[in-house]
């Protein structure tokens, strides 16, 4: 019986050392990768002053409507969501901007403990899939009490609304 665990072992120390040169080979394309895409990106432009009025330089209205205006990038985040809870129990409550990034962080890292925990729950039992089970006991496993209690009853209660 000991014989088939130490092989088990070895098996596993293995594997973890092949990871970790598969990691490291990543790591090293990666930063090549991104050592190319520096070196080909073009010098930022420096700004020259502004032409005069009465000078040739001056650029037509119709030059700027002809050029491409730039969108700004979106950036995924929670705010609406909690503003939203906030409205529910406190209407006449405001929330700043540093604060929103604040609760914005904080809902991002629960739910990258919560969808940590219930990978390893799957991985443990041999499943593929992270169903609303692991879910469920990723939070039981992670948050305390009746907090836990209250987010299960939670959870179930959209997963029938949705289904």
């Amino acid at each position: 019986m000991t014989e088939e665990i130490e092989s088990k072992w070895r098996r596993g120390q293995q594997r973890m050392r092949w990871l970790d040169s598969i990691t490291e080979s990543m790591d090293r394309s990666l930063s090549k990768l991104g050592e190319m895409v520096m070196d080909r990106l073009p010098e930022p432009a420096k700004f020259a002053p502004a032409p005069k009025k009465g000078s040739e330089k001056a650029v037509t209205k119709a030059q700027k409507k002809d050029s491409k205006k730039r969108k700004c990038s979106r950036k995924e985040s929670y705010s609406m969501y909690v503003y939203k809870a906030l409205k529910q129990v406190h209407l006449d409550t405001g929330i700043s901007s540093k604060a929103m990034g604040i609760m914005n962080s904080f809902v991002n890292d629960i739910f990258e403990r919560i969808a940590g925990e219930a990978s390893c729950l799957a991985h443990y039992n041999k499943r593929l899939t992270i169903t609303s089970r692991e879910i469920q006991t990723a939070v039981r496993l992670l948050l305390p009490g009746e907090l836990a209690k209250h987010a299960v009853s939670e959870g179930t209660e959209a997963v029938t609304k949705y289904t």
